[in-house]
């Protein structure tokens, strides 16, 4: 049996040199890796940051590296990684539909007519008898229940309820809030 060649395997393996430093490695692979990564995605921008990610996680690994004639493999299995971990998670995070996502709602009102309004009610409930009054702000304005607003005025649940029905009736009726609704 004759011994393995002391030489190159074949013709292409004198480029691979030992790398001292990662910095040499980078400095002399850099462009190569660059092109790499470029064929990978569709954006220069994203292609440098793709090499940047996959030469992190190969400076980490400097050390555990034995072979430096495959560290251009190591540097392209990670840039294959990195991408195919981008493109799941855009994947799943990012979709194409038919409807927009946000709800089509009204627009803010004007904060000079929503004073208008704010004035022209309290105007209105000012207007009405004094029991319901009272009533009408316990309930909308102290946002108090009818049972907590019965205990304070002294009066049943019953007597709650029909008084501020009454006063919600003349409240619609109030000419001053008909172009509100």
């Amino acid at each position: 049996m004759t011994p393995p060649p002391s030489g190159p395997v074949c013709a292409g393996a004198s480029q691979y040199a030992s790398y001292p430093t990662f910095s040499s490695y980078v400095r002399a692979r850099g462009p190569v890796l660059l092109r790499t990564a470029r064929s990978l995605t569709a954006n220069p921008c994203d292609a440098e940051d793709l090499l940047q990610t996959a030469l992190a996680k190969t400076f980490m690994a400097w050390e555990r590296i034995e072979d430096h004639r495959a560290l251009d493999g190591y540097v392209r299995r990670a840039l294959l990684n990195t991408r195919t971990s981008q493109w799941r998670k855009r994947k799943v995070d990012e979709f194409v539909c038919e409807d927009l996502p946000e709800p089509t709602g009204l627009p803010e009102p004007d904060p000079a007519e929503r004073q208008v309004l704010h004035d022209a009610m309290w105007r209105a409930v000012l207007k009405l008898p004094e029991r319901q009054r009272q009533m009408v702000v316990l309930r909308y304005y102290e946002d108090l229940s009818e049972a907590q607003t019965a205990e304070v005025l002294g009066v049943s649940v019953g007597t709650v309820k029909s008084a501020v029905s009454r006063a919600l009736g003349k409240l619609r009726e109030d000419p001053e809030l008909t172009p509100v609704r």
